[in-house]
């Protein structure tokens, strides 16, 4: 009976020492250690990177890890360019690459993947990874590198494509595809490795149909002026991008939802009056503007008769002009202010008259007090490396949106009145001297008008005298790299 009890105490406290020590005990969880960084590596291929005399139509790739394609429509690039893209699927720790098309003779193959291919689990990219194979005895090694840039900006764009063209017809860029195409990086620089010596065209596309045909003037485009000889030296080309037709801007907001779009076949509504807005902030006229009326619609009818442009005891003011855009819409007062001047403009009813037959409701008079000086600062601009004959006009930008536009021509620009705010300054090299940026035309062969940016910053205080100092570059942007 003693033996019994004994044992019972005994299985009694080793109870309790096993509920209150795991009860006092903190749980900790394992450490999964550092996180895996490395790409893929690739453990085999048949047949073999680089293999010469390929004739089969299928490839596969074993890498060290279980990987994915991710967007390869968007990554990849093959060259030469097929008519029928292979299919290449990822599975486990394989790529398949399927042929699909008739392999030329005597042609090196290539197919970059971008940063399609990453593994599974982290998704770390094998960059720029690239399988070659040649359908002929040997790799072709011909290089081509160099750098597009964004005409009307002076920046570069990564989502563009660079196209070589065997056929030296000038439609071949719109009605085929390139021989060769290759992507840019996010300094506007392209690279072609792996390609066949000879002669091409170049030129560069914001491919938005994926077709890598220039099938819409609004897309962005380049071209070089001659052909390239690949296989012939080292010359590093630079493309400038440039838009002949500006795309159209899709309308935001709530007005553009579906919900409010108008139905298929419905004629848009219109408004049932004739109004218009001024350009006046806060009631206050722009010393360094012109009046302006914007109307909601065109005018068929402006009666300037109609039209009194008076002090505040209603006398006639003179020395002004009135003047009309080609839209029929704006209406334009030219007049010399000064500051803290107040005027009254009084427009008659019968004023205008739209092609609807509608006028303005009512007689209206328009407030016009015109604003400091102390509004404004004053703006020394000095620049070094001044070549008048290169015909350099700097455009000041606020929030990528052309405010002011200034011909270089001595090496020092003065301004009584400068708007205040935070510039941009793009410094534009105006060929046919109409202080504008003009874009090219590849069918008549006229290259844009080059700018360069340094996308610095440049504050103007009010009541401020402000000193800028730029340094232009030793001569105007290359077509080619050094």
């Amino acid at each position: 009976m003693k033996r019994i009890l004994y044992s019972i105490a005994i299985v009694f406290v080793f109870y309790k020492l096993v509920v209150f020590t795991t009860g006092c005990a903190q749980i900790i969880p394992p450490t999964g250690g550092p996180r895996d960084s490395i790409p893929p590596v690739m453990l085999g291929a048949v047949p073999k990177d680089s293999s010469i005399n390929f004739k089969g139509n299928k490839v596969v790739l074993t890498f060290d890890e279980y990987i994915q394609l991710e967007r390869p429509e968007e990554q990849l690039v093959i060259s030469p360019v097929p008519k029928t893209n292979p299919v290449i699927e990822a599975k486990l720790k394989q790529v398949t690459i399927k042929i699909k098309d008739t392999l030329e003779e005597n042609t090196t193959y290539s197919i970059n993947f971008g940063k399609s291919l990453k593994d599974l689990n982290e998704g770390n990219p094998y960059k720029n990874f690239t399988y070659l194979f040649s359908t002929g005895s040997y790799i072709d090694s011909g290089r081509l590198s160099g750098k597009v840039v964004i005409a009307e900006t002076g920046k570069p764009d990564s989502t563009l494509i660079v196209m070589l063209h065997r056929n030296f017809d000038d439609s071949a860029v719109i009605k085929e595809k390139p021989r060769y195409f290759t992507r840019l990086d996010s300094s506007g620089l392209f690279a072609f490795r792996n390609i066949a010596p000879g002669r091409y065209n170049l030129f560069a596309l914001k491919d938005q149909s994926g077709q890598k045909i220039y099938s819409r003037n609004s897309d962005l485009f380049a071209f070089y002026d001659s052909a390239i000889v690949v296989g012939s030296g080292d010359m590093r080309p630079i493309l400038y991008a440039f838009s002949e037709v500006p795309e159209e801007k899709k309308s935001g907001g709530p007005a553009s939802s579906p919900s409010s779009a108008p139905k298929r076949g419905a004629a848009p509504k219109k408004e049932k009056k004739l109004s218009y807005s001024t350009n006046l902030s806060e009631g206050q006229q722009d010393l360094l503007s012109d009046f302006i009326l914007t109307f909601n619609d065109s005018l068929v009818v402006f009666d300037e008769s109609k039209l009194h442009f008076t002090d505040t005891l209603f006398q006639p003011v003179t020395g002004f002009t009135i003047s009309r855009d080609t839209s029929g819409k704006i209406i334009n007062l030219k007049y010399p202010w000064k500051e803290e001047q107040h005027f009254r403009l009084i427009l008659e009813q019968g004023i205008a008259k739209d092609s609807s037959g509608l006028e303005l409701a009512k007689p209206d008079t328009i407030k016009i007090t015109t604003k400091k000086k102390a509004d404004y600062g004053t703006l020394k601009l000095r620049v070094r490396n001044l070549d008048t004959a290169q015909h350099v006009v700097f455009l000041f930008f606020k929030a990528d949106k052309l405010e002011q536009a200034e011909p270089a021509y001595s090496k020092e620009l003065n301004f009584s009145l400068f708007h205040t705010g935070d510039y941009q300054i793009r410094i534009l090299y105006d060929k046919n001297n109409n202080l504008k940026w003009d874009a090219g035309n590849y069918m008549k062969r006229i290259q844009p008008e080059k700018i360069i940016s340094d996308s610095k910053k440049y504050t103007i205080r009010a009541n401020w005298d402000n000193e800028i100092t730029i340094e232009l570059p030793a001569s105007p942007p290359a077509d080619v790299l050094k």
